[in-house]
């Protein structure tokens, strides 16, 4: 299974230059994750109310070419693996939409890794039935 979601460069999110700062991306893979959930049937709050706590622990970007002001940045998400603690995604961002820049251009590559914490913050196993369901988004075909 994939998702696909969009977001339009900010100004507040590029430098003076108007190219969008690094670390942007990361907050970019976090709206392909958490639609990635919802679109598995549940909201990332409703998976926390259920005792479900996921923290990033690795975090990989490999930078292609420059977002820029303006830009319509498509988030490509697939769930890569999970395990008993631990979920990995991956990701694709792509300029879609640019005023004078070509689209359809990879701009990022990335992958996260997060566990599964108890409310102290310790590893804990995810619960059964969110495992199942992230399963569940596990080589799908898109």
């Amino acid at each position: 299974m994939m998702t696909a979601s969009e977001v339009r460069v900010r100004y507040a999110e590029t430098d003076q230059m108007g190219v969008a700062y690094h670390a942007n991306y990361l907050v970019w893979c976090e709206v392909g994750r958490t639609d990635f959930i919802r679109q598995l049937g549940v909201t990332y709050a409703e998976m926390e109310r259920q005792g479900v706590r996921l923290a990033v622990a690795d975090a990989q970007l490999r930078y292609h070419a420059s977002a820029r002001y303006d830009d319509i940045v498509r988030i490509e998400t697939r769930l890569t693996a999970t395990q008993s603690r631990s979920v990995t995604f991956g990701y694709e961002l792509v300029r879609v939409a640019a005023p004078g820049e070509p689209n359809g251009v990879r701009l990022a590559s990335a992958s996260t890794m997060l566990i599964s914490i108890s409310p102290e913050g310790r590893p804990v196993a995810m619960p059964s039935h969110f495992r199942e369901l992230l399963v569940s988004g596990l080589g799908v075909p898109d």
